[in-house]
């Protein structure tokens, strides 16, 4: 039998239960990952509370987490047994010490990288990658603005942003996430988002910011656009506020012909060839240093209620693992 956390209804933090559950066996195309470490994000949030969609209850949550393939399947070519992987893309069900997932969704980890390390930042660190690279190419002399900026994503996103020679404007919601996002790249700090556009106006000498990272939603969203430079590109990636409502398009052409997006890792890494440039892009900046993966929790996976209330009280920074 395998352990797995697993919800039989939509709710809080209390219908995560620990149960167990038959051992599952590789199909064809499939790997049995014995998982060492579980990443833990907010999209687990939005599935524990049925904000994203499960086709059917019980269900075990979770995106990413790193470990040990024990077996594999009929065709199999991209991993073999005994290899050391990681992933951070669906299906659901990383909230387990073992899993089958199809092998070509996993990527094999450098021995320089642990499995904590890994599963903090395979999800959040591909994240960053597509942002930063792909949905608007941050380039040297760009100053942007990022929310969460001491969030998991955040983090990272200020850090990679230094390395490629831009400034990070980092929104928080406290003078001590304040001070961690300044740690780890971030130019400015703004506290709150009350007089969000007023701080950046201020600090950009007018100018304003080509492109907004918000993983808030509901709460800053128009607080957001309000930052944009004329062509600017706002990026809502996230719904830690809740999801944003119906969007009048006219107001992007009152504000300057903006651009908006809502992205997912999973469009940007559906294609292998995709998959295999982010985790590739991730761990060269890792294992050279320009980027540092900060495991700031740790919980039990039997505790994942805990790591959830936690991190939906906004009592994290970085990254949170769950350990099997």
């Amino acid at each position: 039998m395998t352990k797995a956390i697993r919800i039989h209804a939509h709710g809080g933090p209390e219908v995560l239960r620990w149960e167990d559950v038959p051992t599952p066996e590789p199909g064809p195309g499939e790997a049995l990952v014995r998982q060492q470490a579980v990443g833990l994000n907010y999209i687990d949030v939005y599935f524990r509370t049925g904000l994203y969609k499960i086709p059917t209850l019980p269900a075990t949550i979770g995106m990413e987490a790193a470990g040990v393939v024990t077996a594999v399947g009929p065709g199999v070519t991209h991993v073999k047994v005994g290899d050391r992987v990681a992933y951070a893309t669906g299906p659901i069900g990383a909230y387990a010490t073992e899993r089958v997932i199809a092998a070509d969704r996993l990527v094999t980890l450098p021995e320089a990288i642990s499995f904590e390390s890994a599963a903090a930042m395979m999800l959040q660190g591909m994240t960053a990658q597509y942002l930063l690279r792909r949905t608007y190419k941050v380039q040297s002399g760009d100053t942007i603005l990022v929310h969460a900026a001491a969030g998991g994503v955040g983090l990272i996103l200020c850090q990679w942003a230094r390395h490629l020679g831009a400034k990070v404007i980092g929104v928080v919601s406290t003078e001590a996430k304040a001070e961690l996002a300044r740690a780890h790249g971030a130019t400015h700090t703004i506290v709150g988002h009350a007089h969000l556009a007023e701080e950046v106006k201020r600090l950009t000498g007018g100018a304003m910011v080509p492109a907004v990272y918000d993983s808030v939603g509901k709460d800053t969203f128009y607080a957001s656009l309000d930052c944009l430079a004329p062509l600017g590109i706002m990026i809502s990636y996230g719904n830690a506020s809740g999801p944003v409502g119906p969007v009048d398009i006219g107001l992007l052409g009152a504000k300057g012909s903006l651009f908006l997006t809502r992205p997912s890792l999973a469009t940007y890494t559906a294609k292998r060839a995709d998959l295999e440039w982010a985790a590739r892009d991730l761990f060269e900046v890792v294992t050279s240093g320009a980027v540092q993966i900060r495991v700031n929790q740790t919980f039990r996976l039997a505790e994942a209620a805990a790591a959830h209330a936690a991190l939906e009280a906004r009592q994290t920074t970085g990254s949170t693992v769950l350990l099997p």
